[in-house]
């Protein structure tokens, strides 16, 4: 069973918008202050609102909410940050991008609520080592390749959410929810799409769309496996009563769908409850020292990496458990587990795996680097 909850998802929407508020703080300290200072935004909820929809059009009744929480460093040596400025402009900008048929003046209310962050954690931060220290004891885990299942999830959300896409079919909107799971030789696609009423003017386009959906889901996924796909679209629609799931603005928040940080896609993009996977939110949290984030992206880059250079490993699963107060590039425990396909090299293999493990812990520093250039993958 793999699950992926879309760009436009509720959940993902505030994860996105969190992760860019942490970023757009970081490029404010370091044009300010040459480091990353103190900060953990990682607390935001979207409070879903109210629509009208109709074929053709409708009205927005009740605007959705987001609110921005958390902490972050706004004063230094006397001299004050707009932290709630910078976050205000990045969270605009982000669903500006991302949700394209959101009005931010009439569609969204914004409710920013950052608080100061610790003045001690503000000298840490300012006088810190080279290499941070672990801000918590915690864990991350990464595996890889990908399998069939798990990459026919992921590249179907992104197929349908590319600007390409969206140009080609305007109606689907970017809250697109895939559900798969394998059972023997047969994948099961099922795909939660949010069409856009003022693409469609009556019932019979919108089933032509669900139509043309399913047969780009499956050509899609067809490049991906030699299994039979079995795709299915809007499976809660009843068109004998009208009932379809047509919105206004192509996101279920304009109707009463809530979001949280961290309730959706881990780092690698996916839910993925048959495989090792940590329960933490990394969007928002700073990417200096916080391992809860720092730790899931490397774990993922790590075993990525393995398997990248190793082509004879099965499977890679990686797993980095940190201590409180302890460097980040020393952590407590460092666990590789390898499928390999000749069981007799398996201890030919550790050598290797041991030294790419080590080289990433020593320049554990680059993930902060990849994180706020939006390299790295947190949702």
């Amino acid at each position: 069973m793999v699950e992926r909850k879309g760009i436009g998802h509720p959940d993902t929407i505030i994860d996105g918008v969190m992760e860019e508020v942490s970023k757009a703080l970081c490029k404010e300290y370091l044009e300010e202050y040459g480091k990353i200072l103190h900060h953990n935004v990682d607390k935001g909820l979207v409070i879903g609102g109210a629509t009208r929809v109709d074929w053709g059009g409708g009205e927005v009744l009740k605007p959705i909410e987001i609110i921005l929480t958390g902490r972050a460093t706004d004063e230094v040596n006397g001299k004050k940050i707009p932290t709630e400025t910078i976050a205000l402009r990045a969270a605009k900008q982000y669903l500006k991008r991302n949700v394209r048929h959101l009005e931010m003046d009439d569609n969204v209310i914004f409710d920013t609520k950052l608080a100061a962050g610790s003045k001690d954690l503000v000298e840490v931060f300012l006088r810190g080592p080279e290499i941070p220290m672990a801000n918590d004891t915690s864990f991350g885990v990464g595996f890889a390749p990908f399998s069939e299942t798990e990459k026919i999830t992921l590249k179907t959300e992104e197929l349908l959410n590319t600007k390409e896409y969206q140009a080609k079919r305007p109606a689907v909107g970017e809250d697109v929810k895939i559900m798969a799971v394998r059972e023997k030789d047969v994948i099961h696609v099922t795909v939660a799409a949010a069409m856009v009423s003022r693409h469609l003017n009556h019932l019979e386009e919108y089933m032509e769309l669900k139509k043309k959906v399913r047969e780009d889901v499956l050509a899609n996924a067809k490049k991906l496996t030699d299994k039979q796909v079995e795709v299915y679209v809007n499976t809660g629609d009843d068109p004998d009563h009208a009932s379809v799931y047509l919105t206004y603005t192509g996101t279920s928040a304009e109707m009463g769908d809530d979001g949280s940080v961290g309730r959706g896609n881990r780092c690698n993009g996916l839910i993925t409850p048959m495989r090792p996977m940590s329960l933490e939110a990394p969007a928002g949290k700073n990417p200096v020292n916080h391992v809860g984030k720092i730790y899931n992206v490397l774990a993922n880059e790590i075993a990525f990496d393995i398997v990248k250079l190793y082509p004879e490993i099965i499977e890679c699963n990686v797993s980095l458990l940190s201590q409180i107060g302890k460097p980040i590039d020393q952590p407590k425990n460092a666990g590789v587990q390898l499928i390999v396909e000749e069981k007799d090299k398996s201890e030919e293999m550790k050598n290797k795996v041991n030294y790419i493990v080590d080289g990433w812990l020593e320049d554990v520093t680059s993930i902060t680097t990849k994180i706020v250039e939006g390299e790295a993958r947190i949702y």
